[in-house]
């Protein structure tokens, strides 16, 4: 299985076996055993490098060899002993215990090369303490962290795929527990998407450096200094060079932060994590008792996602991180981590921070530090995320960039709160939403609705009130009526003027559509608004531009993505399809470039996955086929059984579809023959009188998948031989014989079609593959963005269709419906007989509603 089924299996299993215990804490449990077991396999990768075997390390591998504990030491910077290697837990298999554990744990930390002490000491207290809280026995506990060892098991630890794996399926572990965790998610996760937006930006900033330091003050899970370092990289030639600085104030959380960044494949001198407030002890500083280690902390880019409107103690004297621009009030820290943040920044230096929205408008204290951002220049760009997109609130944030000296004294305010895809009851940033965001940041050029270059001086005017609705109005205009063309019908051209963008696009459209009605209002030409602009003649020119763009495009996709994919560089790849997709479209109406870039993005997880695996195991893994795995239920417990095989690459209903239409198209007619069979069964039963239905109708509504109702109806049948429910009955069980035939038939062509798919995989040629390999990466591209300008036609006949509906019945028209209304009720009220009052009721009515009283 990929990493995305791997992951997703591993995370449905530990959240069903986590049973009672928050998310929040079986997270540090799971995740911990994930690193120790990452660890262990280092160790036994290092020990086989320097040509030990199995049988040296059991002899060995322990503390009573001061020798070899030194050398393993000096290695990887610690010493694990056999007996508590992860491999030799699963050995043990029933004579494991939670013993085995604690003690493995305990030696760690014992057992840490002093020089690594930074990275190590301490970094499994967590796991080691809350153990207890896996089972109120030691069995039980034995038994929880035997079925977590199982379930980590398969996750690769390896360098052969650059920690791509792990990586993915330990942030995808913790964003699953982030979203289960509530409130607590923001103790440690900034959503990813998040975390991309703020590592391109810092990236464009930094893509130049050789080498690079970069700071996270409030680290979390370390996932955002990680992904900053991901995106740096992609710009340099060694990822050596990254140093990374991370403080945190929970302990398990600062524990999460060092296993995080140490199963990147991260050197351990580049990691300096520190337990603390970081408002209260801040860097520089110096080891207990050595002040010569005094280090000051100026960096390349500073990231943080600190605790929203957070109490703290402000200095009770002077602080070098405020004085040049107050301090923030106590009951919010909001101010206070942003100049901790800027302090720490070279003079060429970045920094992103997300806060709340009220720290652009809220007076007092913060409206003064505000003031001094703005006039020293150091606020480069507010960016006003959607809300809803954080674990745990759904107040509106916003990404503040910063720096410490720039030679503009502008700002640029990007309104991003209106892109956005629901999911589950959060709302995710889109890879078109944070593309957008990023080159509105970098072109830094108005944008009607989005984003606005905003000068020092109109900030001054507002009192240095950077809301951002004051500066970029991203608001959907509201609906409005025409009193004219309510009255005496049309559609009015001002609202037709609102579809600007359509008519410069399809120049001569308009004039086709319309007729003027009035001085202000106009018709629709046709009936049929589909049919008239599908068939347009100025719609056909619009879409033969936009495919002479792409003419060649399917072939330039297939060179730069199939032709060579062992050699295709996947973090740069999507990038240059975008950029190749955005200078196609460079000029054409209408069409978003963010909406091809999506469809590119849709497609771009599935490739890069496929393109990992052929790249570091061989291209020949395109012929891979493993077994299909499925869980089944067995003596009232899960177990795992095979059903059938499935392509590691190439998936079979792709290969069929492809290769063996003929094979598909029988299997078709065969389902069709089936579900015609079905609904005559059914036609049969909704024949029947109730009391027949009563006494077959089940029978045969449950015949096509049971022998035994089908026997009960053929019987039936010949005991009411004489009658014409016989006949019916007859017919079914003819019917139910075909049908039962049918099925053995597809059920035995299925078979033979997939075996007869594993062999061709199996031994597919390369060119095949190339094709394959086509229609699997490059087709469904091609596909939807061939779509994109039809939907834009969509859309306008859609808008058109709405305006012309709106305007169809006018008040003259609703109010010679209600007069007709009433004189057809009066009619039928004239038409009644009662007594004296009961009539005279009636008349009364009949006035009131204007029929009188001969109506």
């Amino acid at each position: 299985m990929n990493k995305q089924q791997l992951a997703a299996k591993i995370w449905a299993s530990a959240n069903q076996m986590r049973s009672k215990i928050d998310a929040s804490e079986y997270k540090d449990y799971i995740l911990g055993f994930i690193f120790y077991k990452f660890l262990s396999e280092k160790e036994e990768e290092f020990l086989s490098a320097n040509n030990w075997n199995r049988a040296d390390a059991i002899a060995y591998l322990n503390e009573d060899s001061q020798e070899v504990v030194e050398f393993v030491q000096r290695g990887i910077g610690y010493f694990i002993a056999y007996d508590n290697l992860y491999s030799a837990w699963l050995e043990r298999g029933k004579d494991f215990d939670v013993s085995n554990v604690t003690d493995a744990l305990s030696a760690f930390d014992r057992l840490v090369n002093p020089s690594h002490r930074h990275v190590f000491e301490k970094i499994f207290d967590t796991l080691e303490t809350g153990l207890s809280k896996l089972g109120d026995t030691s069995g039980a506990r034995t038994k929880a962290i035997s079925g977590l060892l199982q379930l980590i098991k398969d996750i690769p630890m390896d360098a052969k795929q650059g920690y791509d794996v792990l990586g993915y399926i330990y942030e995808y572990l913790i964003g699953n527990f982030a979203e289960n965790a509530g409130k607590k998610a923001g103790e440690f996760y900034t959503p990813h998407e998040v975390s991309l937006l703020i590592s391109e930006i810092v990236a464009h900033h930094l893509e130049n450096r050789q080498t690079i330091k970069i700071y996270d003050p409030t680290s979390g899970s370390g996932s955002l200094l990680i992904n900053i370092g991901q995106a740096v990289s992609r710009h340099m030639g060694n990822k050596g060079n990254i140093k990374y600085y991370a403080q945190e104030l929970k302990e398990n959380t600062y524990n999460l932060t060092r296993m995080n960044l140490v199963m990147r494949g991260i050197l351990p001198d580049n990691i300096v994590a520190r337990n603390g407030d970081t408002l209260a002890n801040d860097w520089p500083w110096f080891e207990e008792g050595k002040p010569e280690t005094y280090r000051p902390l100026p960096v390349d880019a500073v990231v943080s996602n600190p605790p929203y409107s957070q109490h703290w103690d402000p200095p009770s004297g002077p602080d070098p991180r405020f004085d040049d621009y107050g301090v923030a009030p106590k009951s919010k820290a909001d101010y206070a981590f942003l100049l901790h943040d800027l302090y720490h920044l070279q003079s060429d230096g970045i920094m992103c921070i997300v806060l709340p929205h009220g720290v652009l408008f809220r007076g007092g204290q913060e409206r003064d530090i505000r003031r001094n951002l703005i006039e020293r220049d150091n606020i480069d760009t507010i960016i006003g995320l959607p809300p809803n997109i954080f674990f745990g609130t759904g107040i509106p944030t916003i990404v503040m960039v910063l720096r410490k000296h720039r030679s503009a004294s502008d700002v640029l305010i990007i309104d991003a709160s209106k892109g956005f895809i629901k999911d589950g009851t959060s709302n995710k940033l889109r890879a078109c939403d944070i593309k957008k965001i990023v080159d509105a940041y970098i072109a830094r050029k108005n944008m009607s609705g989005f984003c606005r270059v905003v000068s020092k001086e109109e900030i001054r005017s507002n009192d240095y009130n950077l809301n951002i609705p004051r500066y970029v109005d991203s608001s959907e205009p509201t609906e409005k009526w025409d009193i004219y063309a309510i009255m005496f019908g049309g559609i009015p051209i001002s609202e037709i003027d609102l579809l600007k963008t359509y008519w410069d696009a399809l120049p001569g459209l308009r004039n086709q559509l319309f007729h003027s009605k009035s001085a202000t209002t106009c018709e629709l030409n046709c009936s049929d608004l589909n049919a008239f602009i599908s068939s347009n003649s100025i719609v056909k020119v619009f879409f033969d531009s936009y495919r002479k763009r792409f003419k060649d495009f399917p072939a330039w996709l297939y060179e730069e993505l199939v032709d060579e994919c062992t050699l295709v560089n996947r973090n740069i790849e999507e990038d240059k399809i975008a950029q190749e997709v955005f200078h196609r479209l460079a000029g054409m109406p209408l069409v978003d470039p963010y909406e091809a870039y999506q469809v590119i993005d849709d497609m771009w997880e599935t490739i890069a996955n496929d393109l990992e695996m052929i790249q570091t195991e061989g291209f020949e893994v395109t012929r891979q086929v493993d077994p299909n795995m499925v869980t089944k239920k067995k003596g009232g417990k899960d177990v795992e059984v095979q059903d059938g095989w499935i392509g590691r690459i190439l998936p079979f209903d792709l290969i069929q579809h492809e290769l063996f239409k003929e094979d598909l198209s029988s299997l078709e007619n065969m389902k069709s023959q089936l579900d015609a069979i079905d609904s005559e069964l059914a036609s049969l039963v909704d024949d029947m009188s109730d009391e027949d239905k009563q006494d077959i109708g089940e029978a045969l509504n449950e015949a096509g998948d049971s022998f035994a109702s089908g026997a009960k109806v053929k019987k039936k049948a010949k005991e009411l031989a004489d009658s014409p429910l016989g006949d019916t009955l007859a017919h079914a069980s003819k019917l139910i014989g075909q049908a039962s035939g049918l099925k053995k038939m597809e059920k035995q062509a299925v078979q033979e079609l997939d075996d007869k798919t594993k062999k061709t995989t199996e031994s597919l040629t390369d060119d095949v593959v190339r094709q394959l390999l086509d229609a699997k990466w490059c087709h469904p591209i091609i596909v939807n963005l061939a779509a994109l300008p039809k939907n834009e036609i969509n859309s306008l006949i859609s808008k058109l269709n709405a305006l012309a509906e709106k305007y169809t019945t006018t008040l003259s028209d609703i109010d010679t419906q209600i007069k007709e209304s009433e004189r057809s009720l009066c009619s039928m009220l004239g038409e009644l007989e009662g007594n004296e009052a009961d009539m005279a009721g009636l008349e009364k009515l009949c006035t009131l509603l204007g029929g009188g009283k001969n109506a």
